[in-house]
């Protein structure tokens, strides 16, 4: 048996004409395709529903029947569990041992994403979209640019690009009236413009977003390491400084090997750099504490760090003259040891502490 099913996913039916659905047989059908038509006349789904019975007429076989369902007026998934349930309730009340083929009539490209939900309760032969000469594709064109609008991610693929495309020349024309010249405000457009694409392109939305996702989940939770990656991250920057002025220093208006130069940037920034390690390390090690999910060997990072700042200071040190050999060997014997004997003090007190399990 052949089923003429006249798909109405946003329900006009019902909101418009008062019809209940699903409706069955050619005479319902007809019926509400007039009140439809008679209540809105610019209505689209009436076309679909004398469509319906147009194809009903013209195939002319008694395994024919033609049928109309209806969605919500909000559309998504709502409306398309209506639809597949309103079909199960046709299907229901066929007094028909034959297997049931629909033939699906829309209006455009909206009401056909509900073929999914139909083709899971019956096969479907065909689809009929049934659009007005005098339209032709506009709900079509409509339908697409709403869908794309509604993409967050494709709107702001979109429309981000085209806003800072059409911000040139407001931009341009307000940098005359500040004597700015024009060239340097289509290259500074330009720039975040191409800054965009590669941020788009390369995807590092998702890690921006993600960081400032932990960030304020961090600033809720009360996590200690939030405070200490910032005093790390100040220690760092005042590291380079200070690695710079060493280097200035001690090139004294000469020009140092690369060699001596990166010993003499290392030299002045390695305290620096251990402080922000430590502090980062004991933040992290304090979150761990405050979440029970401690272990010893965790204590073992400040002592690492403490250790390789330790063989590059004196090494960078040995490398500018500024100690003997004595220095270094001394230097790289502490780092070593402080290393060895924090990793055998912390694997023993973890032996004999209780075990507790690793988190997921």
């Amino acid at each position: 048996m052949l089923l003429v099913l006249c798909v109405d996913l946003d329900d006009d039916l019902g909101r418009k004409a008062g019809v209940e659905t699903p409706v069955v047989g050619r005479e319902a059908v007809e019926r509400a395709a007039v009140a439809l038509a008679t209540t809105d006349p610019e209505d689209s789904d009436s076309n679909v529903l004398f469509e319906g019975l147009h194809i009903h007429d013209d195939i002319a076989d008694e395994r024919i029947d033609v049928a109309a369902v209806a969605g919500v007026e909000s559309g998504g998934v709502a409306a398309n569990r209506r639809v597949g349930e309103e079909v199960d309730t046709i299907l229901a009340g066929l007094a028909t041992g034959e297997d049931v083929r629909a033939l699906v009539v829309t209006d455009g490209a909206q009401d056909e994403s509900v073929l999914p939900v139909i083709r899971s309760r019956l096969p479907v032969d065909g689809v009929r979209r049934v659009v007005v000469r005098q339209a032709q594709n506009l709900e079509s064109i409509y339908y697409t640019m709403k869908q794309v609008l509604d993409d967050p991610e494709t709107r702001g693929t979109i429309l981000v690009p085209l806003g800072i495309l059409l911000l040139i020349y407001p931009l341009v024309a307000l940098a005359d009236l500040f004597g700015v010249p024009g060239a340097a405000v289509i290259g500074f457009i330009s720039a975040l413009l191409g800054l965009y694409v590669l941020f788009r392109g390369l995807g590092l939305e998702r890690a921006v977003d993600e960081s400032v996702a932990r960030a304020r989940n961090g600033l809720y939770a009360g996590r200690v390491m939030l405070i200490t990656s910032v005093v790390a991250l100040a220690l760092l920057a005042i590291g380079g400084v200070s690695g710079v002025r060493a280097l200035d220093a001690a090139a004294a208006g000469g020009t140092l090997p690369p060699v001596d130069a990166a010993a003499a940037f290392v030299v002045g920034a390695v305290p620096w750099a251990a402080a922000a390690g430590v502090t980062s390390s004991v933040g992290r090690i304090t979150d761990t504490y405050l979440a029970e999910r401690f272990r010893w060997r965790y204590l073992n990072a400040p002592f690492y760090v403490l250790a390789i700042a330790a063989v590059l200071h004196g090494v960078g040190a040995f490398l500018l003259g500024d100690v003997g050999l004595s220095y270094m060997a001394v230097a790289l014997t502490a780092g070593t040891l402080l290393g060895l004997v924090s990793t055998l003090a912390f694997a023993i007190a973890e032996s004999r502490s209780p075990s507790v399990p690793e988190p997921a």
